[in-house]
């Protein structure tokens, strides 16, 4: 039983790295499955996941959920699996934004919103009872320039604060940087 988060900038590399640790787990014997966060919600962001899609291999089965992680991570682990998600930062975007959360941040007002509070508690909840391995993607986005808009640096706030979260839960932490891993913990 391993957990991992893969963190790292845009084109850092963190998924590839994420990809090659499933496969060493598929080397192990353990079947791969890819719970997928992101939407294709426009044509730049179809393009990304089709890149994503022809780089692993097709035996792998692949898992579309972008809310309810936690639910699917409790319904696809098991001792033989490794479930890589891919990734963490379009998972907090979808599920601020499909409740009240991404008008919250907006508005500068608390983030309140019962639907990402349930479901950010739901997976800190679950990620240490899961059998098997589980390497979870996430963006390292406040590394950068602070953003100049409020929403923007909001959400680099929860990212951060996410991250954090679920860097605790894990057994090893690598940060990805021009494809070269970074061993922050394991």
């Amino acid at each position: 039983m391993m957990r991992e988060l893969i963190l790292g900038g845009a084109r850092s590399g963190k998924s590839r790295l994420a990809e090659q640790r499933a496969s060493d787990c598929e080397q192990r014997g353990m079947q791969v499955i890819y719970i997928a966060t992101a939407e294709a919600l426009d044509g730049e962001m179809a393009e990304r996941l089709m890149h994503h899609r022809a780089n692993r291999p097709a035996h792998w089965l692949t898992v579309e959920e972008p809310v309810h992680l936690a639910q699917a991570l409790k319904t696809y682990a098991a001792a033989n699996r490794c479930l890589l998600v891919d990734c963490l930062t379009l998972w907090l975007s979808a599920v601020l934004f499909q409740g009240e959360g991404g008008a919250q941040l907006e508005a500068g007002l608390p983030l309140t919103c019962p639907k990402f509070w349930q479901e950010r508690q739901a997976l800190l909840d679950v990620l240490p009872q899961l059998p098997g391995d589980i390497i979870i993607v996430s963006n390292e986005i406040g590394s950068g320039v602070v953003p100049e808009n409020r929403l923007a640096r909001r959400f680099a706030d929860e990212q951060g604060r996410l991250n954090q979260d679920v860097a605790a839960l894990c057994e090893r932490v690598t940060l990805s940087i021009a494809g070269l891993p970074l061993a922050l913990r394991g």
